[in-house]
């Protein structure tokens, strides 16, 4: 797909995927020349690997299989959810805080892919970067940056991990 590159043809490929203030992403991007399409795109695709907050099935999945696999990798978390539960807490109260941790984890790796703060001697100089491709997915030198910046107000729920009401 080649990239529309006016403003208006911007605003209406962000509205079109979802992006929160389709408007402010397009200007920054014809303007300022900063690709929000790539940024957008990789934050939405992490945002959907976080639980949503209106999905609690995770709770008896990790559950049950704990009970198949008491020994599987992860299956502490099943466990560990089983007795949380048991002492009375609430589902949505579980979710909120597995999404908020994972949310937490997001931002912190958006961050790690522009600074890996490697502090070792002899090592300072090692670091990587996410970087956009060609159609035939060859690297190219334009970085993908500051995602840490977005993680927030690409919140799925507008809220930018604000509690529920």
């Amino acid at each position: 797909m080649s990239q529309p590159m006016n403003q208006q043809s911007l605003t209406d490929l962000f509205r079109q995927l979802g992006a929160p203030d389709p408007e402010s992403w397009a200007k920054s991007q014809a303007e300022m020349g900063v690709n929000q399409l790539y940024r957008f795109l990789f934050l939405r695709q992490a945002w959907e690997r976080v639980i949503s907050e209106d999905d609690d099935s995770r709770i008896d999945a990790n559950i049950d299989a704990a009970k198949q696999d008491p020994n599987a990798p992860y299956a502490g978390v099943g466990h560990a959810v089983d007795r949380i539960l048991a002492a009375g807490v609430s589902r949505e109260d579980i979710v909120d805080l597995v999404r908020g941790m994972q949310a937490e984890l997001l931002f912190d790796f958006c961050y790690l892919l522009d600074d890996p703060a490697i502090m070792e001697p002899n090592l300072e100089s090692i670091g990587w970067t996410l970087v956009e491709t060609t159609k035939d997915f060859e690297p190219t030198p334009i970085t993908i940056s500051a995602l840490h910046g977005s993680v927030l107000e690409t919140d799925p729920t507008g809220r930018e991990m604000s509690p529920r009401k």
